[in-house]
């Protein structure tokens, strides 16, 4: 199987059976939206979701955040992993907001990596979510379905990204993006895959190994 094959079974099975594929995080708007995911690094969406009720009430725009204090935000994220570097990032994040962005969320993806606590990762998933940017974001679980059903045999996210982007048409990649997170949270999992399960094993280079 070649993997352009791999790659139109794969997205054909998704566009025909999973028409609707969203962000598992919840939040209002740009701005929160970065929140929740600069939060959500090597943490679980449920966790972040249970967090950031108190955390938008407290601070519902840069404005508020920017002004809080490292002691007041820790104690609502301390939930989450790595809080201490978390809420200096969130409070940074809100300070180069106002300073460099008249307290808008950016679309570009350079602009966004500008930001504190802002990686190309969770760059992608906010230009992607909220501008529609043709980008994938790789996170664990779109690196490991990546490489197990033999879309890409990169070794690090970025490479991972560029071979996707490669062969994902441009209108599908946002929700490409979600596609393949939901398939690694769900079914293609890191300890035990429910390979019995999953739609994909004709086009899986692991289970055809």
């Amino acid at each position: 199987m070649t993997v352009r094959q791999r790659y139109e079974g794969v997205l054909g099975y998704f566009r025909d059976n999973v028409p609707v594929a969203e962000s598992e995080l919840h939040f209002d708007s740009p701005f929160q939206l970065l929140v929740a995911v600069m939060l959500s690094a090597q943490c679980t969406d449920k966790r972040v979701n249970q967090t950031t009720p108190a955390l938008f009430a407290a601070y519902p725009d840069p404005e508020t955040l920017a002004a809080a204090t490292f002691e007041d935000v820790f104690a609502l994220i301390h939930s989450v992993s790595y809080p201490n570097s978390k809420a200096r990032h969130l409070i940074g994040m809100a300070q180069k907001l106002l300073a460099d962005f008249g307290g808008q969320v950016p679309s570009g993806i350079d602009d966004l990596m500008t930001l504190p606590g802002v990686g190309r990762k969770t760059a992608n998933v906010v230009a992607s979510i909220t501008w529609g940017e043709p980008v994938i974001a790789v996170d664990t679980h779109v690196f490991r379905v990546s490489r197990r059903l033999g879309l890409s045999r990169g070794t690090t996210p970025r490479a991972v990204e560029l071979d996707l982007e490669r062969h994902i048409p441009m209108e599908l990649r946002p929700i490409a993006h979600h596609w393949l997170i939901l398939h690694g949270r769900y079914v293609c999992k890191a300890q035990k895959p429910n390979c019995a399960s999953c739609p994909l094993t004709q086009w899986c280079k692991e289970f055809q190994a």
